[in-house]
């Protein structure tokens, strides 16, 4: 077992490897890249070998090149995927960075639409995809890497349905009410829901990624997982961290110490204000300057003695919102520099280049205030490294409130990044601030931060990723499959006495909008009508449903029911009542009406002995809201009333806790002895059906998985063919013939599952 587990691989798959490949005609140089993504999972620790797909970065258009470059990187367990010059314009620098990175960091008018960047992006996810499958064994994980790459997990999923795949979305993922823009938005939900995990930096993200798929895609998550066809996909928040230990002792290396002594003699005796970035829209660079240049015309007291460093690392600046972007920055620091600056004095150092590691850090040392103000970002650890860097020196950070890291640098003054005035009132807070309580702040920060490191991350994701998986693993065991329907089959021919319990919405019959609209088809009559016919078998729809409903669609087969969860219940043809007619106080009513009014598409259905306030036709978020906004409402009245409140599939029911699905079967149980039994139902409801079931019975649920069922229906529209197997000639004389009769089951079985579909 344990040579099996170091044989398994990780295979990490990113747009770019952690690789630098630069030269042509077969002389190659390659350097590797130091990125907070390749650190932190270099440094994971784990039983499986790490590997990592992505494209080079070099255009090798010459198969001796291609060649030379993969058995190089081979070496080093990297696996190139080469793009043409034409897919990195389209799929790159087209619809991941002209389509949904403006889209992601709410700058709508900025984002592009060609349907070539569409076929670019859906062609290059292939290319991944098809390398991925090349090496991918059984027992491997993926975990790909943001929004490259998002058809991927999708397409993986199909050729692989146990892969166990995980995808972290490295920017923000922006509200439902920006995202539906997107022409391809299906596709994109779609394809990230093929992974068993996703996770994002922050809450928010996570919370509008569930909002997108519900509204979009009409799923509905439970919590934070949702179930398609035969997995589920979990949705969390893990925000990214950095190599803290690096950071807090850089000072201690030599070439750091070098290059903080030549930063502090650069910048004098002046408070150093420092702002690193890389050259984009989504940074608020123009918004910053113009609030120092605020700060500048109101606080003449602090000229001569603050510098803003401005670093800007040069990015996509041939593409004209970028280059027109970096114009008008040039312009404002000429502005400010202008207006302020003296023969000893420049307000604003800009630098328009990137800088080492050791300089960049030594700045973040020096510095005296961090201004970290981008308009939207996913994480952004520039704060992070700034805060880790201080080691008994004070310093102020001022981060926006619209980065991902303001979730846990809460001891940073906090600004909206579009209200220059905050930027100039926090700059005037962060000069003025005592230096202990700037030390006591950044050691709170450090607290966090000292945790919640870039290894815990991949760590955390790692672990989430196995926990989903294994979940899966168990949910594919509990699938009906041929073999089981054969097994099924076997123990139910041999049977004598059989009680077959079967729900009706969601089971029997797919869900409609309109309750009312659920009427039972001929397929359905004529199946339960043969089941019925077998003198061996007692088959009970055992239903939330009134028993006026059940007996007008049902009425005619000889067949017995329970209605209103167990508080009626018809056999021999004679309907009984458990529990009295309850008198609803107009308390109650007038709370539901009240809730039918206040949510469009909601209805009450009032029964004999149960209450139920519907809201399958209504918005989602909006039903979701409203049904927890009843539950609370409701809670303390019922309570006093003695009564009972499900939650039900997009219905909220109050009834009294004498009945249930749970009491029927044991009602059934105690009049009569079963050699088999089988119970099949779908909601919340049907929890109780399933516990009470002897231990050798087969309880199956369908749609989402349930702990108390041991069997697993994907769809409702597997449950007739499920039925009809049931069904046929049950010889089991020799062994020959048990064996044909499995094969021709499943067949049968198989063959009406793929009508369905």
């Amino acid at each position: 077992m344990l040579c099996k587990e170091i044989d398994m691989k990780l295979y990490i798959i990113a747009n770019r490897l952690p690789v630098k490949v630069a030269g042509t005609n077969g002389k190659f140089a390659f350097s590797r890249s130091e990125g907070g993504l390749a650190t932190g999972l270099d440094s994971l620790q784990t039983s499986y070998e790490k590997h990592w797909i992505g494209w080079p970065g070099i255009c090798a258009n010459e198969e001796k090149d291609q060649q030379e470059i993969n058995e190089k990187l081979q070496e080093m367990n990297f696996h190139p995927v080469f793009l043409s010059e034409k897919q990195i314009e389209n799929y790159y620098e087209g619809y991941s960075n002209s389509t949904i990175w403006p889209l992601c960091h709410y700058f709508y008018a900025y984002t592009l639409y060609k349907n070539c960047f569409w076929q670019s992006y859906q062609q290059v996810n292939r290319l991944f995809c098809e390398e991925i499958c090349r090496l991918v064994r059984p027992g491997d994980k993926v975990w790909i890497q943001d929004y490259q790459l998002m058809l991927l997990p999708g397409m993986l999923r199909k050729i692989y349905p146990e892969l166990c795949i995980g995808y972290f979305h490295h920017i923000p993922f922006p509200s439902y009410e920006l995202f539906r823009i997107l022409p391809e938005r299906a596709e994109i939900l779609k394809g990230l829901l093929g992974a068993d995990f996703i996770a994002f930096h922050t809450h928010d993200y996570m919370r509008h990624f569930i909002s997108a798929v519900e509204r979009v895609l009409h799923l509905d998550f439970k919590l934070d997982e949702v179930q398609i066809n035969n997995w589920v996909t979990r949705v969390e928040a893990l925000p990214m961290g950095i190599n803290y230990e690096s950071y807090h002792k850089a000072s201690e290396n030599k070439e750091v110490h070098q290059a903080i002594e030549r930063t502090r003699k650069l910048f004098g005796e002046h408070k150093l204000i420092l702002s690193v970035d890389r050259l984009d829209y989504s940074k608020g660079i123009l918004h910053r300057l113009r609030g120092f240049a605020t700060f500048l015309e109101h606080h003449a007291e602090y000229h001569g003695k603050v510098t803003l460093a401005m670093v800007i690392v040069p990015s996509r600046d041939h593409v004209g919102s970028y280059a027109e972007l970096k114009t008008k920055i040039d312009e404002e620091i000429g502005s400010i520099n202008g207006r302020y600056s003296t023969m000893n004095w420049t307000p604003v150092c800009y630098f328009y280049h990137g800088f080492s590691l050791e300089e960049l850090t030594a700045m973040y040392y020096v510095a005296d205030i961090a201004l970290v103000t981008p308009l939207r970002d996913g994480m952004n650890l520039v704060a992070k490294e700034y805060v880790a860097t201080k080691c008994d020196n004070p310093g102020v950070l001022i981060l926006s409130e619209m980065a991902g890291a303001a979730v846990e640098l809460t001891d940073a003054i906090q600004i909206n990044p579009n209200d220059t005035e905050q930027i100039e009132n926090a700059i005037c807070q962060a000069l003025e601030m005592p230096e202990e309580e700037q030390k006591q702040r950044l050691q709170r920060m450090q607290s966090i931060l000292s945790v919640q490191t870039v290894n815990k991350w991949a760590a955390d994701f790692v672990n989430e990723l196995n926990a989903t998986c294994m979940k899966n693993d168990m949910l594919r065991k509990k699938r009906i499959v041929a073999a089981t329907i054969a097994q099924i089959k076997l123990k139910y021919n041999q049977a004598k006495q059989r009680l077959i319990l079967l729900d009706y919405d969601g089971t029997l019959t797919a869900l409609k909008p309109r309750p009312e609209d659920a009427q039972p088809t001929p397929e359905l009559i004529s199946i339960l009508q043969q089941l019925a016919s077998d003198p061996a078998n007692h088959i009970v729809i055992n239903s939330g449903r009134d028993h006026f409903t059940l007996e007008k669609w049902l009425g005619s087969l000889p067949v017995s029911m329970a209605a209103e969860h167990g508080a009626f219940y018809k056999e021999n043809g004679v309907w009984h009542k458990n529990i009295k007619k309850i008198e609803w106080g107009a308390g109650i009513l007038s709370i539901l009406q009240m809730f039918v009014d206040r949510t469009p598409r909601s209805h009450l259905e009032v029964k004999e002995t149960a209450l139920a306030w519907h809201y399958r036709e209504s918005d989602a978020w909006l039903g979701t809201l409203r049904a927890q906004q009843l539950v609370n409402t409701l809670i303390s009245l019922c309570t006093r009333q003695k009564l009972q409140i499900l939650q039900g599939n997009k219905v909220i029911e109050i009834k009294s806790p004498d009945c249930n699905k749970g009491s029927e079967v044991g009602r059934l149980l105690a009049n009569r002895r079963y050699d088999f039994v089988i119970a099949m139902g779908d909601d919340t409801t049907d929890e109780d059906m399933f516990q009470a079931l002897p231990k050798s019975a087969i309880a199956i649920k369908i749609g989402s998985v349930s702990e108390a069922a041991n069997y697993h229906l994907s769809a409702q529209s597997d449950v007739l063919p499920f039925l009809r197997s049931l069904l046929g000639k049950q010889k089991t004389a020799t062994k020959e013939g048990s064996i044909k009769n499995r094969l021709t089951f499943a067949f049968d079985f198989l063959k009406d599952l793929l009508k369905t579909q």
